[in-house]
């Protein structure tokens, strides 16, 4: 399924699409009224083409359904649902999504998979997600975490890699970041979504917190060098925005889209900071 068409209103191929709208979650946390009316006015502006879908709870869809018959948009809202009821909950979560077909598209099922990234279960996804809907399993980073990745990859779903947190060890490291993509870019078609406090477009270390976060420009360099034969640890570290920006404008449309089928999206809480940064760094 193609989630990453040319953006409308000139926007370039490698951020069509890019930022998929996690307003409901931490450390955003918005209300589901204000992070709807954020939503559609992010989709009716300017930068419309860099948004992709918006992440709901399974658990809060029907708050969601009964704030969207208030709105009454003119198009189904493009929808991934974050499933947080457990696997056995996904067919019903499906069905009330599919029952809802004027307000809602359903693009995407994200998950967090089981330590053990166990074969019968990745099965049982494949089974519950209807194939023209992308499945997105993220495995826990730690013992057999790149194994667990492959598996994800080989029974046909893209890999989520958790990008940061509210505490120290839920930031992985330049060598993890590195080692996922290896893994990722190294499995023929296959694609990967991020997630988590990759609020700005470059690498930095956030003063109030101490915490140093990914940059989501630093994914996009660091992934166009994975698959050229880069140095992919160098893209990571670099905190450099207008070199970053410079190998991001040089890039071909032909490598802009392998780069963007291979890095497809990654959810942000906020949609004003990452447009915001394309712009300064003169992206947009």
């Amino acid at each position: 399924m193609e989630l990453t068409p040319p953006g409308p209103r000139g926007i370039p191929p490698l951020f069509a699409r890019l930022v998929d709208d996690s307003a409901l979650f931490p450390p955003g946390e918005a209300s589901m009224p204000e992070a709807l009316r954020a939503h559609f006015a992010s989709r009716a502006g300017e930068h419309s083409g860099v948004l992709g879908v918006f992440l709901c709870q399974a658990s809060r869809l029907p708050e969601l359904i009964t704030e969207l018959i208030k709105i009454k948009p003119k198009e189904p809202l493009p929808l991934s649902l974050i499933i947080d009821t457990g696997l056995g909950g996904v067919p019903k979560a499906i069905s009330i999504v599919e029952s809802r077909c004027e307000i809602l598209s359903l693009r995407m099922v994200e998950m967090p998979a089981p330590s053990d990234v166990d074969e019968v279960w990745l099965e049982r996804v494949s089974e519950f997600v209807p194939e023209d809907v992308i499945r997105v399993v993220e495995p826990r980073r730690g013992v057999g975490w790149l194994d667990g990745v492959r598996k994800v990859i080989e029974h046909g779903s893209w890999p989520k890699i958790r990008c940061g947190g509210k505490a120290g060890e839920n930031f992985p490291s330049v060598d993890e970041v590195a080692d996922f993509l290896a893994v990722v870019s190294g499995s023929t078609g296959a694609s990967f979504k991020a997630t988590n406090s990759l609020h700005r477009a470059v690498r930095h270390t956030e003063e109030s917190s101490g915490f140093t976060h990914h940059g989501f420009l630093n994914l996009i360099v660091a992934s166009a060098r994975c698959l050229s034969g880069g140095d992919v640890r160098a893209a990571l570290e670099s905190t450099d925005g207008a070199a970053l920006a410079a190998e991001a404008k040089g890039m071909s449309d032909e490598a802009a889209k392998a780069v963007r089928g291979l890095f497809a999206s990654y959810a942000a809480a906020s949609f004003d900071e990452p447009v915001a940064d394309l712009g300064e760094l003169g992206l947009l």
